[in-house]
């Protein structure tokens, strides 16, 4: 029943996931793209000005929508669009530069059906697929993930029409930034695409070693984490990706001065901070960790994953009471988080609270009936308030869930021991015995006496 130790929260991973930091904003890419698919065909050498304008008009009767467009007046853009998809409801064009009005006004919903008729129209629309890719990439869940894959895959199979290598390019970037944790090889492939035709950006080599470090190339991870932060020595991106990289493979000293490096530069870094925490941690150092902690909470009061961690290191340096106060605080805005009710299960448990912390678990069971844990510490509090019987209720549920270790074996000898069930506690004791090994040598002792009595 032992609390999981601190570690640096999803942020640190989330920071190099965001679209600033990756160097493209989706509108920005979006909007490029629709420019180049209205760029006019060119007239022949010799036409007169006038005749360019009525050749335009004549040519490309979407040349005023797209003005409009351009100068931001999205209401006369909507209505002019709106006119002429009543005469061609099938102009994929038309349909892409309706969905990006409302795209451009924050109309996510609506752009999404103006972008999902452009492609019906013409399912060889590179833009409509981009503008949908990003579209629903910038809604965050697995569903919309997935959907935002299926069209960038999609997208980078087709060309810009006009031909557009920075386009294309960019949607390679974006394909393989999204791709990069769930499919290594094809997010390599796609930025390798993208090198073809731009320039490496700085981004580039990050993204690289983010890929490489999903893939587990650790080695070659290394290799382009340091070389990013060699371009930019004062990139937290590349700095934080390259102390997660060196905290996962454990190599804590390596890590330490790195962050600590960084932290000279940025003080107020949550991540970081977060990072050399962990790092202080890991080294046993859990009064250094908790006052990292504590200056990181006080920078970032409202954050949950700072206030977790917090929670962990004064568990950890036995500061139940503050433990207690801030699992409470986190547990005020989410009362049936299983995970925040165990936790404050096992600080009630050390306390010796241990009516209230059969109180807690059952909650957390309630929520959860699978958390094994949460049986764990119910079967715990009973023994320690002498309610055996429901012990063994909490026990056997408890092995639906989980496979038995010695300190569940333990409380079911204890158990029945208690029960005067002789016969069901010796075998208990027994597998606990076999099961632990001498790495419980109080237990043990108590076990081998128990079983010298029973054998009498």
């Amino acid at each position: 029943m032992k609390r999981t130790p601190i570690a640096a929260p999803p942020c640190v991973r989330a920071r190099l996931q965001s679209c600033g930091k990756a160097g493209f904003c989706a509108l920005v890419l979006v909007a490029s793209l629709r420019i180049a698919a209205a760029q006019p065909v060119p007239l022949p050498p010799g036409t007169t000005t006038d005749d360019q304008e009525q050749k335009q008009q004549t040519t490309d009767p979407l040349g005023d929508v797209e003005s409009a467009i351009e100068e931001k007046n999205y209401t006369m853009a909507a209505a002019r669009l709106e006119l002429f998809l009543s005469a061609h409801p099938q102009d994929a064009r038309a349909l892409f530069d309706r969905g990006y009005v409302e795209d451009a006004q924050g109309h996510t919903d609506a752009a999404q059906d103006w972008y999902l008729k452009a492609v019906a129209a013409d399912p060889k629309q590179f833009e409509a697929h981009v503008a949908l890719g990003l579209l629903f990439a910038s809604k965050g869940d697995s569903q919309d993930d997935q959907a935002a894959r299926e069209q960038l895959y999609t997208a980078v199979q087709l060309e810009p029409n006009p031909p557009n290598p920075a386009a294309k390019a960019h949607a390679d970037r974006v394909l393989a930034r999204l791709v990069r944790s769930s499919d290594p090889t094809g997010a390599r492939d796609a930025l390798v695409d993208a090198l073809k035709l731009t320039p490496e950006t700085p981004a580039d080599t990050l993204l690289a070693a983010e890929i490489a470090e999903a893939a587990g190339n650790g080695d070659i991870a290394e290799q382009e984490y340091r070389k990013a932060i060699d371009a930019d020595p004062n990139s937290s991106d590349a700095t934080a990706g390259l102390a997660h990289l060196l905290i996962d493979q454990k190599r804590y000293s390596d890590a330490q001065p790195i962050v600590e490096a960084a932290l000279r530069r940025d003080p107020a870094d949550p991540a970081l901070n977060a990072q050399l925490a962990a790092i202080l941690n890991a080294e046993g150092k859990q009064a250094d960790a908790l006052a990292v902690l504590e200056k990181l909470h006080n920078l970032e009061p409202a954050s949950r994953a700072v206030t977790s961690m917090l929670a962990d290191a004064a568990f950890q340096a036995g500061n139940l009471d503050e433990a207690d106060a801030l699992d409470q605080q986190l547990l005020a805005q989410s009362p049936n988080d299983p995970a925040l009710l165990d936790e404050r299960g096992h600080i009630l448990i050390r306390q010796r609270r241990y009516v209230e912390a059969i109180a807690v678990f059952r909650k957390a069971v309630v929520a959860r009936p699978d958390d094994a844990d949460a049986w764990s510490g119910i079967a715990f509090a009973d023994s320690e308030t002498h309610l055996y019987q429901d012990e063994l209720v909490a026990l056997s549920t408890r092995s639906k869930y989980a496979e038995e270790n010695p300190a569940s074996l333990f409380l079911w000898a204890t158990a029945y021991d208690n029960l005067h069930q002789s016969k069901a506690a010796v075998g208990y004791y027994q597998r606990f015995l076999a099961a632990a090994q001498g790495k419980f040598p109080d237990q043990e002792w108590q076990a081998k006496h128990r079983l010298a009595a029973l054998a009498k």
